[in-house]
């Protein structure tokens, strides 16, 4: 027996002025800091961090490609994890100002 799940396609994202250029920023960005990471690393990465560079920037254009000419199909990814990260960061102030 083999089941078959569909899932919905997301809307389209609003577009305002500015969000091609905002989109293009971001998809570029989150693969770049990848990039940064593996290639600051204290040791030498081999062939792991040549094959973690090469994906990520494959995704970096292949992001690029969609946030600049299927901006309406691109959803940010700083928004995604950012706010996340910003929640976990205001916890902790929260804590530590209650500890002191």
């Amino acid at each position: 027996m083999v089941f078959v799940l569909f899932r919905s396609a997301r809307p389209s994202a609003p577009q305002w002025l500015g969000r091609r250029w905002l989109a293009a920023l971001d998809a570029v960005l989150w693969p770049a800091i990848w990039i940064a990471l593996v290639a600051s690393l204290p040791v030498d990465g081999g062939v792991v961090g040549a094959v973690v560079i090469g994906v990520a920037a494959l995704f970096a254009c292949e992001r690029l490609v969609r946030a600049v000419l299927n901006n309406e199909r691109y959803w940010f990814t700083t928004w995604r994890w950012g706010r996340w990260v910003v929640i976990a960061l205001a916890s902790g102030l929260l804590i530590k100002s209650l500890l002191n």
